[in-house]
């Protein structure tokens, strides 16, 4: 692709990087932003630095927030005996549009994947593991996508707790095997975190 400019072709460099979007879309939405008023464009730039600056991750479930601790941690009106361990903040996003579970999360910041060369020390389990053992957790809900990578994660959690005084339960599979929570209807997600079943019996299945 040959370009005019050597502004342009770093600019559509730049935003070719970001996933999903490919030369020809990058070079189509850094037109479109020459087409705005410089205020729109100086807007969305500054709303990323910002963001890139200033974001935080909640001290007590890892999710993405503007403080110490997110508004879901800080409400008091949240079960707090009750956790929902999650992939990341899509997946909390998800799950809050339902409408249909009240509990806090823990955001584990991906799953277990060898292949990509992901472990558990790579992601938040000992501080979820230190979360069981303060007592306060009396059920973990696994609510990874049904894929190898998610069954894997779950199954070493379920490992490092399963001594300890706690439930844990599963989402119903009414999420197709190998979809991400993020793609499910509200519809669907919210009755499978309502009939969730005992992990146990997930392993019986396999």
């Amino acid at each position: 692709m040959e370009f005019s400019s050597k502004l342009l072709e770093n600019a559509v460099y730049e935003m070719s990087q970001l996933p999903g979007i490919g030369k020809r879309t990058a070079l189509r939405l850094v037109l479109h932003l020459l087409k705005q008023p410089v205020s729109q464009t100086e807007r969305l730039g500054g709303a990323l630095i910002s963001l890139r600056n200033h974001i935080k991750f909640c001290t007590n479930c890892h999710n993405i927030s503007d403080v110490a601790l997110c508004e879901i941690c800080a409400n008091p009106k949240r079960d707090t005996s009750l956790v929902c361990v999650v992939e990341d903040i899509r997946d909390v996003m998800a799950i809050e549009n339902t409408s249909q579970y009240n509990g806090l999360y823990h955001v584990l910041g991906g799953k277990i994947s060898p292949m990509e060369g992901i472990g558990p020390q790579d992601l938040t389990i000992p501080s979820l593991v230190e979360k069981v053992k303060s007592g306060v957790v009396k059920e973990l809900i696994f609510a990874m996508s049904s894929t190898m990578e998610g069954d894997t994660t779950n199954f070493y959690i379920y490992k490092q707790i399963q001594d300890l005084e706690v439930n844990t339960s599963t989402i119903a599979r009414g999420i197709s095997v190998g979809d991400e929570l993020e793609y499910a209807d509200e519809i669907t997600l919210g009755r499978s975190i309502i009939n969730r079943i005992p992990f146990e019996n997930s392993l019986k299945a396999h």
